[in-house]
């Protein structure tokens, strides 16, 4: 009977130790979560599952595996990959099949054989010389000379010139293969819709624009202006291009912002730099307690440099930074996350009880790097301005709305499916989410769950309008999740836009949605006024009526009163 009490007891203690351990400590949360009005993290149902993972051996690389890769770059249904360690880029098709890899190491350099006509030009000139000979031979039989070099024309009338060592295609090939320009150290790429790689050649100093037969176009050097240091290197490592050409660069060594290029090279400055902040504490310590010498001595407070930007269709950049005070997160001092607009100002909606700063809480303190608050070292913009961060700290995926409201956050540290030793890159494609770990060299693939398929098609009906099929389909989310603010929230939006203010009110109130909540209130209100501001109105004069009337009546009872009590007396 004791051995059994003893093992009821140890038993106990298990469950115990199993339910201290499950508890959520802000550093070892479920897979899959959110965070309630309080801010507790709330498991919830998985919005995303890992479809594939791709390693070297998946690619058809085993002698020459992927290393210490840096970025990923999507266009269309192509994967483009910065090898970094290997000097080269991978270009993956059909990344959920079989895979068809394509490596870039090297392009031809000489600007003088990059026209994509040049081949047919050469191929016109020869058959011009051909001509011209037919001409001199006959002019020669006729005893005629020839009195001058023969012109060359193409289909346009334009002049042809070209160098007189090339006699045919075949040795315009032979001199192209000839010149080859190795990468030294890739480490972002952008495509355009020409097919165009602009490439990070940092050791080059350099970014460096090549088509898909290798060919240099044109390259953005140093800029030759006094915003910028002349005597340091242009050490671009993250850039992004828009529609028109333009080329914005983060570089290692300038805090001044993103560089801004034209789509002809040009160097038109700085936008968005980061705000330089100084507590008071700080101020009046330097300026009030410390000397001259000493102040020079100590180091100067300059803006921070941007982790990595990328580029939504609107054209607006999102850009993360990771070099800040962690007590200035939840007062949006730290803006983790940017969304800057063409004059270089921040123009991210923040709709929530917090700004998107990734986890609400984080342990300090110690010497284990997955502690402290979220850091982004990458995002993406999908769908309906819906963005996704990539956090190093615990290497978890945060997905926002376009109001800055937290969808849903998952991912984690680990040797397994689905977690990240070093996260780096983030990229998508339609829904799927593709994931670059730089430790393990794998490329991670997630696509949405039927929960969070439904996550993205509410929010979807909303943006166009569909507020009916929005609620209703918020409703179908509730029904995975019971306690997801979000859904009530979206249920509240639809209402209000519907014009039921009442059943809004109680949504919101359900989401802990004070703003959302005054709001619809208001309304409220003013619909109720308006609808009844005639019985109101009725009501009154009916009141106002009523007390004239028993003033009247009161007043006529104490004349009569005072009338019989005098003639009485008398």
């Amino acid at each position: 009977m004791l051995n059994v009490k003893r093992i009821l007891v140890l038993a106990l203690a298990l469950l115990l130790l199993c339910a201290c351990l499950a508890e959520s400590d802000g550093f070892s949360a479920p897979y899959t979560y959110n965070y309630d009005y309080w801010e507790d993290i709330r498991q919830s149902p998985d919005a995303y599952e890992v479809k594939r993972v791709l390693y070297s051996a998946t690619l058809g690389l085993e002698n020459s595996p992927i290393r210490r890769p840096q970025s990923l770059f999507v266009k269309d249904d192509t994967l483009y990959v910065c090898d970094t360690g290997n000097n080269r880029i991978l270009i993956l098709n059909d990344i959920y099949g079989d895979v068809q890899v394509e490596i870039i190491d090297s392009f031809t350099m000489d600007k003088a054989f990059v026209d994509p006509d040049y081949r047919a030009v050469v191929e016109n000139r020869i058959s011009l010389e051909k001509q011209e000979q037919a001409e001199e031979a006959a002019i020669i039989a006729a005893g005629g000379e020839i009195e001058e070099e023969p012109v060359y024309l193409d289909e346009q009338g334009n002049v042809i010139e070209i160098e007189d060592e090339f006699e045919d295609v075949s040795s315009v090939d032979e001199f192209l293969s000839s010149i080859p320009l190795a990468f030294l150290t890739p480490s972002d790429i952008s495509v355009d819709d020409a097919g165009n790689l602009y490439i990070a050649d940092k050791n080059n100093f350099r970014v460096v624009v090549i088509d898909r037969q290798r060919h240099f176009l044109k390259e953005y050097t140093r800029p030759d202006d006094s915003t910028f240091d002349q005597g340091a290197n242009f050490l671009p490592n993250r850039l992004v291009t828009d529609t028109s050409g333009r080329v914005y660069a983060l570089a290692d060594n300038v805090n001044k912002g993103i560089a801004k290029f034209e789509a002809d090279t040009t160097f038109t400055g700085f936008i968005g730099a980061n705000k330089v902040t100084m507590g008071m504490f700080e101020y009046i310590w330097k300026y009030f307690f410390l000397t001259d010498e000493q102040r020079s001595q100590t180091e100067s407070v300059v803006p921070t440099r941007y982790e990595n930007i990328c580029i939504d269709s609107e054209g607006f950049i999102y850009a993360t930074n990771t070099v800040f005070s962690e007590y200035d997160l939840k007062w949006d001092n730290a803006k983790p996350i940017r969304r800057i607009n063409g004059i270089g100002d921040d123009i991210l909606i923040k709709n929530d009880h917090y700004p998107p700063i990734g986890d609400y809480q984080w342990v300090t303190g110690t010497n284990n790097v997955d502690y402290g608050p979220s850091k982004f070292v990458d995002i993406t913009v999908l769908e309906d301005d819906i963005y996704v961060a990539f956090d190093t700290t615990r290497g978890r995926l945060f997905g926002y709305d376009s109001q800055g409201v937290m969808l849903w956050a998952f991912g984690g540290k680990g040797n397994y499916e689905g977690a990240f030793l070093s996260p780096i890159s983030i990229e998508h494609m339609g829904r799927d989410l593709i994931c670059l770990d730089q430790n393990d060299n794998a490329i991670t693939i997630f696509t949405p769950t039927e929960y969070g398929n439904l996550i993205y098609a509410a929010n979807s009906a909303y943006i166009r309008g569909d507020y009916d099929g929005s609620a209703d389909t918020w409703r179908e989310v509730l029904r995975f999740n019971a306690n997801y603010n979000m859904a009530f929230r979206g249920i509240g939006r639809a209402l209000l836009r519907q014009g039921a203010y009442r059943e809004a009110m109680d949504y919101f109130e359900m989401a802990h949605d004070r703003p959302n909540y005054g709001r619809a209130f208001r309304l409220y209100r003013k619909d109720w006024v308006e609808k009844n501001i005639w019985w109101v109105i009725g009501a009154l004069l009916v009141l106002i009526a009523v007390y004239l009337t028993f003033r009247i009546s009161k007043k006529i009872k104490m004349e009569v009163a005072t009338y019989e009590r005098d003639h009485v007396a008398k």
